[in-house]
């Protein structure tokens, strides 16, 4: 039911069916109102054009009762797919808002371009930044700062539908906070290029302007690439690329001393997934062997490898998954030995 909705028996209702079962006492018919698809009916019902098949519905995020939003894409361009679902005088909307209880219903333009289909979800908020990291499925999005509680919406509401509407994590910012943290990040990796790699403050202002971000970074790039950037030469290039190439050679016979001094199991020691500095930072909070990383969590994975970039619940289980995938390949294995038997 949709939450403070009032009904009783004998009452006609709309309902959307989510289930039928078979049960000793008859088939069950499970009826919902609070649904996704139930919305997604009701507009197919209100709107020709998307029970015609011009206009298709793409994503619907609900809080039953509260708030919605839907995205529509029209296959005709001369057709507004908004407009279409909006009615003349908003009369084909008000018939879904006034079935769902009020429910406040927005509908969005759907995009191709993942950037623009989250600026759209966002709306009525104005957008004046959005940083994307596909591999995590994130979005960073920043915002004017008289536009954070507008974008955020009462209790989360606002970036929490967008989100489900996408299915983007979207992360939002004021622009003084993102510069805030810019700076900060742009203050921390000069520091350690600079304690790293034995230089000045100049050059290291230089390299993260450059956009690396670490000393593996410089000691993987050729030295014709590094002598294009503005104010160095084939000499300072030379001389950064052996220096970085110094430096992690140490720091990996340093790492490789440390983790056999805990005697991290080869299992974990050969993971794909995860960097030698993140085994070793495992492996100083008791995690040893691969099985002590698949029987972690998300949260306590990303509090271990917060600092190395795994700040993410998607890839800390992406991670945490792979990890027991031979769990699951030592089951099928067993049952592939018992079914013969068992014949």
């Amino acid at each position: 039911m949709i939450p403070r909705e009032t009904l009783r028996q004998g009452d006609r209702i709309r309902a959307y069916i989510q289930d039928v079962r078979r049960e000793v006492r008859g088939p069950q018919i499970f009826l919902s109102r609070a649904a996704n698809e139930f919305m997604a009916k009701l507009f197919t019902q209100e709107v020709p054009e998307i029970y015609d098949g011009v206009i298709e519905i793409k994503a619907v995020a609900r809080e039953p009762g509260s708030r919605a939003k839907i995205s529509v894409l029209s296959r005709d361009s001369s057709i507004d797919p908004v407009g279409a679902c909006v009615g003349l005088r908003g009369s084909r909307v008000q018939a879904v808002v006034g079935e769902l209880q009020g429910e406040k219903v927005e509908i969005i333009p759907f995009q191709e371009d993942p950037v623009a289909f989250v600026v759209n979800a966002l709306a009525p908020a104005e957008v004046a930044k959005v940083v994307m990291d596909e591999i995590a499925g994130r979005m960073e999005v920043v915002v004017p700062d008289d536009q954070l509680s507008l974008a955020i919406g009462r209790r989360g509401q606002n970036v929490r539908l967008a989100s489900q509407l996408t299915g983007w994590y979207i992360d939002i910012l004021t622009e003084a906070e993102e510069s805030e943290r810019r700076q900060e990040e742009f203050k921390n990796r000069s520091t350690r290029f600079m304690e790293a790699l034995n230089i000045d403050d100049v050059i290291a202002h230089l390299l993260v302007a450059e956009g690396f971000t670490s000393v593996e970074d410089i000691a993987e790039t050729p030295v014709d690439e590094l002598a294009q950037i503005q104010g160095f030469d084939e000499g300072v290039a030379t001389e950064l690329t052996n220096r970085a190439i110094e430096f992690v050679n140490a720091e990996t016979a340093r790492i490789e001393a440390e983790l056999a001094k805990l005697k991290v199991a080869d299992d974990l020691m050969s993971f794909e997934y995860l960097s030698i500095s993140m085994i070793l930072k495992l492996a100083t909070n008791g995690i040893l062997t691969r099985d002590d990383l698949a029987e972690l969590d998300s949260e306590e994975l990303i509090g271990f490898l917060k600092d190395d970039g795994i700040d993410d619940e998607t890839v800390a289980g992406d991670i945490i998954m792979a990890a027991r995938a031979h769990w699951f390949a030592d089951e099928e294995a067993v049952s592939e030995e018992e079914e013969p038997a068992a014949e």
